[in-house]
């Protein structure tokens, strides 16, 4: 029986995400009139789109933890309490936001 010999280790493999950062910033309302809309008078509904299109329950809506959630998958720059201040100073705001980079990120592919 000939025994095999083993000529080099299997290595390990480090996955990177690539940084981005937002598709477009928090304040950017009109640059998509009907997210803005949405946003501002159903807030619920665009909620319930982007749990839909994060593959969540629509229960989630867009909380804290869907936006930090969002925020690591894509690699954009940010932390926690950021996450928590704009959810909860800016809600209309930072559901827009979100709604808004999916829809970028879609049409460009990368969702």
């Amino acid at each position: 029986m000939n025994p095999s010999v083993i000529m080099s280790q299997p290595q390990a493999t480090i996955v990177q995400h690539q940084s981005s950062d937002w598709q477009t910033d928090l304040l950017d309302c009109f640059s998509d009139c009907g997210v803005c809309i949405c946003g501002t008078f159903f807030p619920l509904c665009l909620g319930c789109q982007i749990a839909s299109d994060m593959d969540e329950c629509c229960l989630c809506g867009a909380t804290m933890a869907m936006r930090s959630v969002y925020r690591t998958k894509y690699g954009i720059p940010g932390s926690l309490l950021k996450d928590f201040f704009v959810m909860t100073c800016c809600p209309h705001c930072a559901v827009c936001q979100l709604k808004r980079d999916i829809n970028k990120r879609k049409d460009m592919g990368m969702f």
